[in-house]
């Protein structure tokens, strides 16, 4: 038995000498790891697509227009005008893609005589810029103040997809709209994160959109639309930030459909839902 121990001996001495180097690198490779993340951080959240297609080659009869932000920036937008006496709809995307992405839904919504207004944050769809939270709100403030400009007594409605839908909410939350559309809304981007990677720090994101924080102060007729397969945001998430939010809202979950799904692009349930709850909240 004491052989046996003194054989040991050596081992577990150098075990003792390289753990502290061990620790070290394990320490700075996390480190380095976390560094990058906070670098890069904005790369993984925002992936714009580059220039689009003229607008008569996606949407024949819409106009190129461009939205004024406060920092100086000129923002590329199409827009299609409102029939007599019919509101402006603001689309706000998510995170991936440009306007262009975003046509069906905006033909859909036009073809029933709906103004249409879909926008491309900066760095987005050709425009200059870069995305962030703070300067994606100006970019909103300049879409509300183009409807305003352009199609003055005509009822403004927002809606926002994914990413889009904080965008809409802090907008809400500072000029109310006639009514308020949220498709695949999540509670924060710190939960989002963390329902991916739940091994990362969430509060090391620079961009939050706390939305189950800003939902409670709406005034807005609200419609929440959810996709109960959604493999991006969780339908929890959605389902709770419409549980926050107050009077009027409804909710409407299209079973099985998942983030990037043409049911929660331009389906003919989440249309048809769009139109009568915009009906019903413009009326007055």
């Amino acid at each position: 038995m004491p052989e046996a121990l003194d054989q040991l001996t050596p081992d577990s001495t150098a075990l003792r000498r390289r753990l502290p180097v061990v620790i070290l690198l394990s320490t700075g490779f996390i480190a380095l790891v976390l560094l990058g993340l906070w670098v890069f951080q904005r790369q993984l959240v925002y992936l714009p697509a580059g220039a689009v297609p003229p607008v008569e080659d996606v949407l024949p009869g819409w106009s190129e227009v461009t939205l004024a932000t406060t920092d100086g920036l000129q923002l590329g937008a199409w827009y299609s005008p409102p029939e007599p006496g019919r509101p402006v709809i603001v689309v706000f995307n998510g995170n991936a893609g440009n306007r262009a992405d975003r046509a069906p839904l905006g033909a859909r919504l036009a073809s029933a005589g709906l103004g249409v207004l879909l926008v491309d944050y900066r760095g987005y769809g050709g425009n200059p810029g870069s995305p962030s939270e703070p300067t994606l709100a100006l970019d909103a403030r300049a879409a509300a103040h183009f409807v305003g400009t352009t199609a003055p007594g005509h009822g403004l409605v927002l809606f926002g997809e994914s990413l889009g839908a904080a965008v809409a909410i802090e907008l809400a939350t500072e000029e109310p709209p006639a009514a308020l559309i949220l498709r695949s809304p999540f509670t924060s981007l710190v939960d989002v994160a963390r329902a991916h990677y739940p091994l990362v720090p969430a509060r090391f994101l620079r961009d939050e959109y706390p939305s189950d924080e800003r939902v409670g102060a709406l005034r807005s007729p609200l419609l929440v639309i959810v996709g109960s397969g959604d493999s991006v945001v969780p339908a929890a998430q959605s389902e709770r930030l419409y549980e926050l939010a107050p009077e009027p809202k409804e909710l409407l979950v299209i079973p099985g459909a998942d983030h990037n799904d043409f049911e929660l692009l331009a389906g003919g349930a989440m249309i048809e839902a769009i139109l009568r709850f915009v009906d019903t909240a413009t009326a007055n």
